[in-house]
């Protein structure tokens, strides 16, 4: 499954971007990109800028380009979520929507600024580096052209987003739900089937994707851009925004320095040559510094990150927790929504982030008398194994069965039971980890200090919940939680915690 990296070819950094800076310098234009990610997608060769610009996208119609260069067939590595293509819409077209008005980014944004250059200290991404003897490239460069976009009306497009090549990820469409034999648990999936993220919108983000690598490479031709997070996950809704890391090398990349330095040249890129369909870019210098733009066409908001790769490791963590059994899903989506609701998921504003709930509901079924999930990382530890080469990080999910388990209850139960645990969790003493499948004992780190609420990473072991810093904050977040749980309890209507007419109108 994983192949000796001495057969691969030529590291995907040769030297003289490992040991100079000149990654930074701007190669001429005319210099084909090589289009290949772990994702490895066909795509077609999408005109942004005309479209956006022309008559015929605003009225619906796309026009059709004659392809240059023969068709490469790439070998199918999968999303995962996701069926071929086999509809017209795969692109909606621009429909005029403008992005509310923002007059900068304040200290409230989804990341927190940092004010002063100064203040903050030098933050190297916690990449695992990879032993020379393991390193190898990246899938060889190639030239490919994709299939023509065709108009609507015309034969279907295909191949765009290849399948998964496995049984153990289907289309959502095509998964099976659980049973649903009372009131709560059908509400749940309601719930999830309403806002669950269909293969149209991941298409949409994809296209983006694509269209921004090959013109990324322009600038940095050895670097690669993977859609990570909600999107790929498992655990997206119908609105997630896309998160997107940019890998420009293997090794760790200073996150105040060369990172901004990187994301400076982005950022210059999209407000210039791609003016046109990316919408507002804006450079935020957090700890982990994002550049933060709306993609006119596919109306969807992206955060863009420099070589924080333990997203995409984790990406596909979360992605096989979300397929072996078919209650994870529902229950994640419904809490999220209802976190949301309640305004305690926004790790900006010192509550939860998306992340570190996923991670909750994990551990929560993993820690139950009768386990619903186990812990992947123990029982198949070669194929979450921290210093994988990123190329191969999709394939792990491809060899893990499903995991049967004994525990047979449902979904309202299993929801009433995690509000219940996380209301009357150990926070002083303990640690939630994903990893060992267990609570353990809280560290006596910099990373755990004065934090209220500690969520192991499974990768780099840092506090997922380290925003959960504030007392009353905390306070506020536990009451939910212990509401939620005497309501539900009582009530067994989904309705008492989470308005689901009100909910369908909050996004």
């Amino acid at each position: 499954m994983f192949p000796n990296s001495s057969s691969l070819g030529r590291p995907p950094f040769p030297p003289k971007y490992q040991q100079q800076s000149t990654f930074f310098t701007k190669l001429p234009l005319n210099i084909p990109p090589s289009l290949l990610s772990h994702q490895q997608i066909i795509v077609p060769p999408f005109n942004f800028r005309g479209a956006v610009l022309s008559r015929a996208v605003l009225g619906g119609n796309i026009e059709a380009t004659p392809a240059v260069t023969p068709v490469v067939t790439l070998q199918p590595m999968a999303y995962g979520s996701v069926s071929p293509v086999s509809r017209s819409d795969a692109v909606e077209s621009f429909q005029g929507r403008k992005r509310p008005k923002q007059q900068g980014v304040p200290n409230d944004a989804k990341r927190q600024r940092i004010h002063s250059r100064d203040s903050d200290t030098a933050v190297v991404n916690p990449a695992v580096p990879l032993p020379e003897e393991r390193r190898c490239s990246f899938p060889p460069s190639i030239s490919v052209q994709s299939p023509v976009l065709r108009a609507p009306g015309s034969p279907a497009l295909v191949g765009c987003v290849p399948p998964l090549q496995d049984g153990l990820f289907p289309d959502p469409a095509d998964t099976r739900l659980p049973v649903a034999n009372d009131k709560l648990s059908q509400q749940i999936l309601e719930l999830f089937q309403a806002y669950r993220q269909q293969a149209s919108d991941l298409d949409r983000k994809e296209l983006c994707r694509t269209e921004l690598q090959r013109e990324i490479q322009l600038i940095f031709p050895h670097s690669r851009l993977f859609l990570v997070g909600s999107s790929l996950n498992g655990f997206g809704a119908r609105t997630s925004d896309g998160d997107l890391c940019l890998v420009v090398k293997e090794e760790p990349v200073n996150q105040k320095t060369e990172a901004r330095r990187i994301l400076s040249l982005v950022h210059k890129l999209f407000s210039t040559k791609l003016s046109s369909y990316i919408e507002r870019p804006q450079l935020i210098r957090a700890k982990v510094p994002i550049v933060r733009f709306r993609d006119k066409v596919s109306n969807v908001d992206f955060d863009l990150n420099v070589n924080n790769v333990i997203g995409i490791r984790n990406t596909f963590l979360l992605r096989t927790y979300a397929f072996i059994e078919n209650r994870v899903r529902p229950l994640v989506l419904v809490v999220k929504k209802w976190a949301r609701f309640h305004e305690i998921n926004d790790a900006s504003r010192g509550t939860l982030s998306s992340y570190s709930l996923a991670l909750m509901v994990l551990h929560y079924l993993q820690t139950l008398p009768e386990p619903i999930l186990p812990s992947l990382q123990k029982n198949y530890p070669e194929c979450f194994d921290p210093t994988m080469q990123l190329h191969f990080v999709h394939q792990a999910p491809c060899t893990i069965p499903p995991y049967i388990s004994k525990n047979g209850s449902s979904l309202g139960d299993l929801l009433i039971g995690f509000f219940k645990y996380a209301a009357e969790f150990d926070w002083s003493h303990q640690i939630i980890s994903v990893r060992e499948a267990k609570a353990i004992a809280r560290p006596d780190g910099v990373e755990w200090r004065n934090k209220f609420i500690c969520v192991e990473e499974p990768f780099d072991r840092t506090n997922t919940a380290r925003a959960v810093h504030e007392k009353h904050k905390f306070d506020m977040i536990r009451g939910e939680f212990t509401q939620a749980w005497r309501l539900l309890e009582d009530k067994k209507d989904l309705n008492c915690i989470l308005p689901l007419k009100a909910a369908k109108h909050k996004r």
